[in-house]
């Protein structure tokens, strides 16, 4: 189903995205990092699916089918430095460092804080070139409950 975006992701020098494949690619990053703890908590679709609403100012359930499509992509895209990479390469650090915060956002949406979840979330924000410093405080942001 998404072979060809998948394809143009993982090209060598790949394009920017253009805006309706840049929201599959941060939706099934989203998803990536709820799954990553084996638990893809009701809480953590549902922060997803806000996440998205207020992204791209989009109803709960044109979020909801955005998130489905998402989990689709997710599940047959390649790992996670591939990527990454191609999201990256679309959007400029401010950007990225809120995909971090939205990152967070949805890593913590359980209340349970999890090694995997950390490691995938350093490893993520190295990878979108986000210093640990900047993702540190996205998380303490999202810790506290500010925007």
């Amino acid at each position: 189903m998404f072979a060809d975006l998948i394809r143009r992701m993982t090209a060598p020098a790949p394009q920017p995205l253009p805006d309706p494949d840049a929201r599959l690619a941060l939706g099934a990053l989203l998803v990536r990092i709820a799954r990553t703890d084996g638990n893809y908590d009701p809480a953590e679709k549902a922060q997803i699916d806000h996440t998205l609403m207020d992204r791209y100012d989009l109803s709960e359930t044109e979020a909801a089918s955005l998130r489905r499509d998402c989990e689709v992509l997710e599940s047959e895209a390649p790992d996670t430095v591939r990527f990454t990479r191609a999201i990256k390469e679309a959007v400029d650090y401010d950007n990225r460092l809120a995909v971090i915060e939205a990152l967070w956002r949805v890593a913590m949406a359980d209340n349970i804080r999890d090694d995997a979840e950390d490691s995938m979330m350093r490893m993520t924000a190295s990878l979108l070139g986000v210093s640990d410093q900047d993702s540190n405080a996205a998380r303490l942001r999202v810790g506290a409950g500010r925007p």
